[in-house]
Parts: C-alpha cells; sequence; structure tokens
C-alpha cells in the first residue's frame, strides 16, 4: 500500500490554479474549526478550465454538528450524505459537497454504502486546502482507498483484459448507480484522457485490493445490480434535500442536463421557485428520452 500511497500524495499534492485555491479556503472558513480539508476534482481539473464552468469540491469536516449552525443541516449531512451546496468566490461558481472525516474514508473503502464516492476520487484529484499535517496525512490514506475499492467490486464480474478496460467497466458500472446526464460513452472518455495514469494507479491498486469483495462473478454482478438500484433511488431523496441546501440547484440541475445530454430545458419562473416540484414533474420525461439514465 505504501507505493500507491505514495503516488497518490504526489497527485493529490500537485499545485491548483490560485483561485481554486483561494475558492477552497473561502469555503474552509464558512465552516469554521470543524473544516479538515478541501478536494478539487471533476471536468474542471480533467479540462483545466475554470471560467463558465462549475467548479467541484468536497469539504471533509471533523463533524456535522461542527460544521453547521442550523441543526438540521447537520442532521440532513447525517442521514443522507453528502449535503450539497452552491458557493461563489471571486467571479468563480463551484459546488461542494460536505463528509466527515468518518463517512469520507468509509465511502472509500470496500464497504461503501454507496459506490459514488470511491469512484470520484478513484480519478484525479487535489488536495486544494487541508488545515494542518494530520488533516493532509488522513485525507491521503483515505484517497489511497479508492482505486483499490472501486476495481475490487469490479474485477470478479469483469470479463476483460486490460487494466485500462477494467476502469473503463469500472465508471460504466458507477455511472449506472447513479442519475446522470451524460452519455455512456463519458464513463470510457474518462480513462481515455489520461491512460498512463490509469494504467499505473491500476497496476497498484490490483496488488493491494482489499478481499472485501463479491466471491463470484454471479455474486458480483448480483452485487453490481443492487448498488445500482439503490443508488439511483438514493438520489431522489439526495435532489429533494439539495432543493434546499443548493442555491439556484434547478437552474444548474437544467444547465448539467442540457450540456451532457444535447437537451435545450428551459425553466419557467414556477420551476425555479418550487425546484423538487420541478424535478419531480421533469424526471418521468427525462428518463423515458434517454437525457438521464
Amino acid at each position: 500500500m505504501t507505493e500507491l500511497r505514495d503516488l497518490v500524495a504526489a497527485e493529490l499534492n500537485l499545485p491548483v490554479d490560485p483561485r481554486v485555491g483561494a475558492m477552497a479556503e473561502a469555503i474552509a472558513a464558512k465552516h469554521g474549526t470543524a473544516s479538515r480539508a478541501v478536494l478539487f476534482y471533476g471536468s474542471c481539473l480533467r479540462e483545466k478550465q475554470l471560467e463558465g464552468l462549475m467548479l467541484d469540491f468536497y469539504l471533509i469536516v471533523s463533524d456535522y454538528r461542527s460544521a453547521y449552525q442550523k441543526k438540521w443541516l447537520a442532521v440532513a449531512n447525517r442521514l443522507i450524505p453528502p449535503n450539497v451546496f452552491y458557493f461563489e468566490h471571486e467571479g468563480l461558481a463551484a459546488k461542494y459537497a460536505v463528509l466527515s472525516e468518518a463517512d469520507f474514508a468509509h465511502e472509500c473503502g470496500p464497504d461503501a454504502w454507496n459506490v459514488s464516492t470511491a469512484a470520484r476520487f478513484a480519478q484525479p484529484s487535489r488536495l486544494a486546502w487541508a488545515v494542518d499535517e494530520k488533516a493532509r496525512t488522513t485525507a491521503i490514506e483515505t484517497v489511497a482507498q479508492a482505486a483499490p475499492a472501486l476495481l475490487g467490486w469490479t474485477i470478479i464480474a469483469s470479463k476483460v483484459s486490460s487494466i485500462l478496460n477494467l476502469w473503463r467497466e469500472a465508471f460504466a458500472h458507477t455511472f449506472a448507480a447513479e442519475l446522470r446526464a451524460e452519455r455512456p460513452e463519458r464513463s470510457a472518455a474518462i480513462v481515455d484522457a489520461d491512460p498512463d495514469r490509469y494504467q499505473i494507479f491500476g497496476e497498484l491498486a490490483l496488488s493491494v485490493m482489499s478481499a472485501k469483495r463479491p466471491a463470484n462473478e454471479l455474486d458480483a454482478r448480483r452485487w453490481w445490480r443492487r448498488k445500482q438500484l439503490k443508488g439511483k433511488l438514493y438520489s431522489i431523496p439526495r435532489l429533494a434535500k439539495a432543493s434546499f441546501t443548493f442555491a439556484g440547484g434547478a437552474d444548474y440541475i437544467a444547465w448539467k442536463i442540457n450540456r451532457h445530454a444535447g437537451t435545450a430545458i428551459k425553466l419557467k419562473p414556477w420551476q425555479r421557485r418550487h425546484p423538487l416540484l420541478a424535478a419531480v414533474t421533469l424526471l418521468p420525461r427525462l428518463l423515458s428520452s434517454g437525457a438521464v439514465r
């Protein structure tokens, strides 16, 4: 695990655009002494573009109660993690998810309740801010679990013969565990954008992956079907919660669907005022058209 951890540490510690670092610091400041680390990830990192896009961050906190002034936000974060918030800083826009150190470690590990967090952090990310060296070390050790967990869940169910195809299949499985607007080929594009990185990370991850995974191919396929059904169902209360925590959430969701699915959704004024009701009314049409899967 030491070699993989060192590789993860080197990647996480790569410098970020100063504007990304300033935004990460501002996000941490908003949650006071509970803030432990801020990770930057996603399409803006891959594409090296910030203007006109929504930056993606994870804020890792010591505990939920200390992270919020309002008790209901702490309860919501504990019951349906993560909370997701909209944030603007110095002309840039972002969304950030909040997880405790304990939940982050669990969701990047082999026993994760949901596969999405491990899938995100098996991809490149940057440690844009940390309160101290202990928080930095903890974040590195947690992220180092993600690739072995993801590939460990996938390899038993896979018939592919190469590490890169194993990654592609892993991301295809995890995309299917969420309500997403991206096209199916998007999962392969993630790997194809940096094949050398995924080859190296994959070799090390396979050498240390946990034994806590399905025992055979049939069990593995059943395991993925359960995770995918659970993940899609879990997306519904998360979207409902986001309608209360994410200012401008309805416009962001419409923008993201239009960007990835090639649709032209235009929200009516009542849909902006009542995003939860808008989501309920739009979802059947989006599913039937294939814009969301």
